[in-house]
């Protein structure tokens, strides 16, 4: 288990409940009543720090390495899943990655940003920031689904769209812009899900979504804390009065009508269990995909556009 800065206590404790196992299997000493009663005291430390994170510490839980990322889900929601690849115009993106599969025996498309576990993998997938022909795949797959009315169910984690010169160069901001418009176009149901760090036009261009979730510890904003806050205060380090700010917490993103419901985590987060995470947020896409398809009311297209421009609105005094 690696702990963030503000579980050290706990890892205090963990590292002592270790000491102690380790000791009883080696003297055949009986000490699990030791054992339990610091693993009563850590669940409790646990679960009070927690219930008070503060939106900074938010942002490091929806960060960290040992999350369950897009192809951790992808594997259990849809073992016959297959990677369409490529934009038709460049080359294959592998920080978003999308395809055709089942899911509960119903066939659809699939989206989501893979940020990588480990050294080689988060160089292959660009540490999950696209580039342009990856904004480009995506739209072809969304306009794929609408052309074959297959439901769309993306998965967002993402800091932001690469912003490096060569994507600048290839049109960035113009594939961005281009995969909302398919997302608004499209007439299929479209669930978008926010599983780690969902930053700014990167994420947005594939979470223009008719229901957007979030995991509870998950994060998502127009742009950065550390970059937030080096633009208004002129310094990185004050990215925890910037976090606060932002209100990018799912919490207060549900209060102000950007989401639409909060996945609960495990206690501790999702990288404490990943395979209950992964259950959570699988079952919860199951009961709002059959709650799109079968109600009666607005185009999925409407639906959508009736949800975003109602975004912000102020009433008249």
């Amino acid at each position: 288990m690696r702990f963030l800065d503000f579980e050290k206590p706990i890892a205090e404790l963990e590292g002592k409940i270790e000491e102690l196992r380790q000791l009883s299997s080696t003297k055949e000493l009986n000490i699990a009543s030791e054992i339990n009663k610091l693993q009563g005291k850590a669940q409790k430390m646990l679960a009070k720090i927690y219930s008070s994170l503060t939106p900074w510490q938010k942002v490091l839980v929806a960060r960290h390495e040992d999350r369950p990322q897009f192809l951790d889900y992808l594997q259990a929601m849809s073992p016959d899943f297959e990677f369409l690849a490529g934009d038709r115009l460049f080359a294959d993106d592998q920080a978003l990655l999308g395809g055709i599969g089942h899911f509960n025996e119903r066939p659809v498309v699939i989206l989501g940003q893979q940020k990588g576990d480990d050294t080689e993998s988060r160089i292959k997938h660009n540490f999950g920031m696209a580039m342009p022909e990856g904004y480009r795949k995506a739209k072809r797959l969304i306009e794929l689904a609408d052309k074959f009315r297959l439901p769309v169910i993306s998965f967002i984690n993402t800091s932001g769209a690469y912003p490096g010169l060569e994507s600048e160069a290839r049109g960035q901001s113009q594939s961005i812009a281009s995969c909302i418009l398919a997302c608004v176009r499209a007439d299929v149901p479209i669930i978008s899900i926010v599983i780690g760090e969902g930053g700014s036009g990167g994420a947005v261009a594939i979470a223009t979504a008719n229901r957007v979730l979030m995991l509870e510890h998950s994060v998502y904003s127009v742009i950065s804390p550390e970059g937030c806050a080096s633009i208004l205060w002129k310094t990185a380090a004050a990215n925890e009065v910037a976090a606060v700010a932002q209100k990018l917490t799912a919490q207060d993103l549900l209060q102000l009508g950007v989401i639409d419901k909060i996945i609960e985590e495990p206690l501790g987060g999702a990288h404490r269990d990943k395979h209950l995470t992964i259950k959570n947020v699988i079952e919860t896409i199951h009961v709002e995909l059959s709650a799109l398809e079968h109600r009666d009311c607005l185009s999925f297209r409407d639906d959508r556009a009736r949800k975003f421009t109602q975004m912000g609105g102020v009433d008249s005094l």
